[in-house]
């Protein structure tokens, strides 16, 4: 049997907060590999160290490494990317110790993405990679330097995607656009690469449904507009509280819901106190439970700044799940294109409250158009967001390239 690393700083390995996504890829892929996931004695969403006795007694269809990363307080903070640096030279030393076939690497961090890359050619082990955001673009995002300071404080992390791109035999992008970054970015082209969105467990999301589903009591006489996720500045919760206010008078029935936390949580919450407004900060929710909450909601809103980077995000395929209309504020021009080509929402100009506000209404309105989009959205979810299915096309690339 063929053996093969995954190599990420960042997943929910059992129990803990975050994205399980390369979790169910090592899951999925040990039924055809002998699978090592390495990943960091740093839990990057609970920013802690784990304890290691706890994960060497995780039962598991795959190995699980822990390379030491010493951590940090923020997720940009100068000490982030010392982190990194450190736990890329202790990923190294653990490949070492195995005779790998294949390394699946994700990026970000783009230099562990090029450090283990080199390490992959030098030694004759196939290397792809997985791209599933976006950097240094989302750090300039919120960076209040100056573009031409942004351009060389962050020239490191350019030069080690497009390492880690030229040593890669094959690119995994969770969109389009992340899938051609090599090409049109770097100008690296030529290496098979396929779309893969990062999606979610269909069959993990129902059961949550199931079991949570009375938890949540929901008047019937109230309309739930739901956001999911982190509260941080590529995040336009300030526009969602503002249409909130505005409509608190002439619609009270309409009801935000805001899951989740993050750095600006505390900001958040004093501007939605400064106004009246049926907005509700529900705090960290378990994935489950929040399974729940987005099937008992009547429209969630996909709610993101104008200079946003992302592209087809982590909350989509949960969204698209639970079978409810989409607001979608993101402006990237592929995602804004599948919301219209597939039917299930509506797309809205960022940080514009006014336009919200008229969405929010205009769906409440229409009863029909809610249950034609929510029921387009959970079709779409089975064909292309269900991971069971859609993340075949990982393991057919790896076939394709260790052949």
């Amino acid at each position: 049997m063929k053996r093969m690393a995954i190599v990420t700083l960042a997943v929910a390995l059992e129990g803990e907060k975050g994205y399980s996504r390369f979790r169910f890829l090592a899951n999925l892929l040990s039924n055809y590999y002998e699978v090592d996931l390495i990943t960091s004695t740093f839990q990057h969403w609970e920013k802690k160290q784990r304890q290691s006795h706890v994960v060497e007694n995780m039962k598991s269809s795959y190995g699980i490494c822990l390379a030491y990363e010493p951590g940090y307080k923020k997720n940009v903070d100068l000490r982030r990317i010392h982190s990194h640096k450190v736990a890329g030279k202790n990923i190294v030393k653990i490949l070492q110790k195995k005779q790998y076939d294949l390394i699946y690497c994700i990026i970000p961090d783009n230099r562990v993405a090029s450090k283990v890359g080199k390490y992959a050619k030098e030694n004759g082990i196939k290397f792809l990679v997985d791209v599933e955001d976006l950097w240094p673009e989302a750090m300039e995002m919120v960076s209040h330097l100056p573009q031409i300071l942004n351009r060389l404080m962050f020239h490191s992390f350019r030069k080690g995607a497009k390492m880690a791109y030229r040593y890669a035999d094959g690119i995994v992008g969770t969109s389009d656009e992340y899938r051609d970054v090599p090409k049109n970015k770097y100008g690296i082209g030529n290496k098979p690469a396929i779309t893969v969105y990062v999606g979610c467990d269909l069959d993990d999301f129902d059961a949550g449904v199931r079991e949570f589903t009375k938890e949540i009591v929901k008047p019937e006489d109230e309309f739930w507009i739901t956001y999911a996720g982190n509260l941080g500045s590529s995040y336009d919760i300030p526009t969602l509280i503002r249409a909130a206010q505005e409509l608190f008078e002439t619609n009270p029935e309409i009801k935000v819901k805001i899951l989740g936390g993050g750095p600006l949580e505390d900001s958040f919450q004093a501007m939605a106190q400064e106004k009246n407004c049926n907005v509700e900060f529900v705090g960290y929710t378990p994935y489950k439970k929040m399974a729940a909450f987005l099937d008992k909601s009547d429209v969630l809103i996909n709610s993101f700044v104008k200079k946003a980077p992302q592209s087809i995000v982590t909350k989509v395929g949960d969204y698209l799940a639970a079978g409810k209309p989409m607001i979608n504020t993101l402006s990237s021009p592929e995602f804004r294109k599948k919301v219209e080509t597939d039917g299930f929402g509506v797309n809205v100009e960022a940080e514009d409250a006014e336009s919200l506000k008229k969405s929010i209404v205009h769906l409440k309105e229409e009863p029909e158009l809610v249950k034609a989009m929510g029921s387009a959205a959970r079709a779409v979810a089975k064909k292309e967001f269900d991971r069971a299915k859609s993340y075949l096309c990982i393991q057919k690339l790896i076939e394709t390239v260790l052949s």
